[in-house]
């Protein structure tokens, strides 16, 4: 490799033919906007989802269904998650919401519900703002509880 082999990494340099910088530079005059109209103005921007007048497509299209602005999210945390966390961390007694923030199985803002997937073999107290029915019952019959915030 020599100096004169050196060139930019492809597509890394942009065309440099300067527009609007004289006739002389065969890019002056409407410095390749075109004539007139509202596109050739500067500073031009079209609005998303614009169609040139056209009615534009999300108001073309009909509106269905119904989102419920009072609606709870909750992160769904089942119990094999859990008895893998008690596992791994070697987590003892009980398991609350900090316990499964600083773990990284829930945020601080979500609402905890616990699930009953898997199986849980120690007997935890686990504190959650939601439960099932099954979860409730796999918790009970592994000597834990189940504490509703």
């Amino acid at each position: 490799m020599n100096l004169n082999n050196l060139k930019p990494a492809s597509g890394s340099t942009f065309n440099s033919k300067r527009i609007g910088r004289g006739q002389g530079t065969g890019k002056g005059g409407t410095s390749t906007k075109g004539h007139k109209g509202q596109k050739a103005r500067a500073g031009y921007s079209q609005k998303i989802g614009f169609e040139g007048g056209q009615m534009p497509i999300q108001r073309r299209l009909p509106k269905f269904g119904f989102n419920n602005v009072n609606r709870k999210e909750f992160r769904g945390i089942n119990l094999d998650t859990i008895q893998n966390l008690i596992d791994t961390k070697d987590i003892k007694g009980d398991i609350t919401r900090e316990v499964m923030i600083e773990n990284g199985l829930a945020s601080k803002n979500d609402l905890v519900k616990i699930m009953g997937r898997g199986e849980l073999k120690s007997g935890v107290s686990i504190s959650a703002d939601k439960f099932t029915k099954s979860a409730e019952d796999l918790i009970a019959k592994a000597g834990g509880k189940a504490i509703t915030l």
